[in-house]
């Protein structure tokens, strides 16, 4: 009995060891917004065209080794906690099914994009692969 119970727990902690690993991010790995371009005025709704160079996509739950899922970042001034899974609501889009695009409505005025790299449990990749925001202009 002794022996089942020090296997559960060797199981539980190299369990939890691993779900609050770290996932790297591989060298020179960049995500860049293709469209809209910085200062470009746009009608909503705005079609988003999300980049990446030296890693690949894969679905959210999928953990594959060099590989994550884009989160859009919409009129966010800071990133949220790295160490934790990106929020989900308005202002931070999940694309966990591996999409590279959407199709996004904004309210006509100055908005703020950026993109964050994540991996399966949408936590972000060390180190971060984020864009540089970009600011686009709706008219209506």
């Amino acid at each position: 009995m002794q022996h089942r119970f020090t296997l559960l727990v060797i199981i539980l902690v190299a369990g939890l060891s691993c779900a609050t690993a770290e996932t790297p991010s591989a060298p020179d790995t960049y995500v860049y917004l293709i469209s809209p371009g910085n200062g470009e005025v746009v009608t909503s709704p705005v079609i988003v065209k999300f980049g990446l160079r030296g890693m690949g996509i894969a679905p959210a739950g999928a953990e594959i080794k060099d590989t994550g899922h884009h989160h859009l970042l919409i009129d966010v001034e800071n990133l949220p906690d790295l160490n934790k899974p990106v929020p989900a609501d308005e202002h931070h889009k999940h694309f966990g099914k591996g999409q590279t695009e959407v199709q996004l409505a904004l309210t006509p005025g100055k908005h703020t994009l950026q993109l964050l790299l994540a991996d399966f449990v949408h936590i972000p990749h060390v180190p971060v692969i984020k864009s540089e925001p970009i600011t686009i202009y709706v008219t209506e």
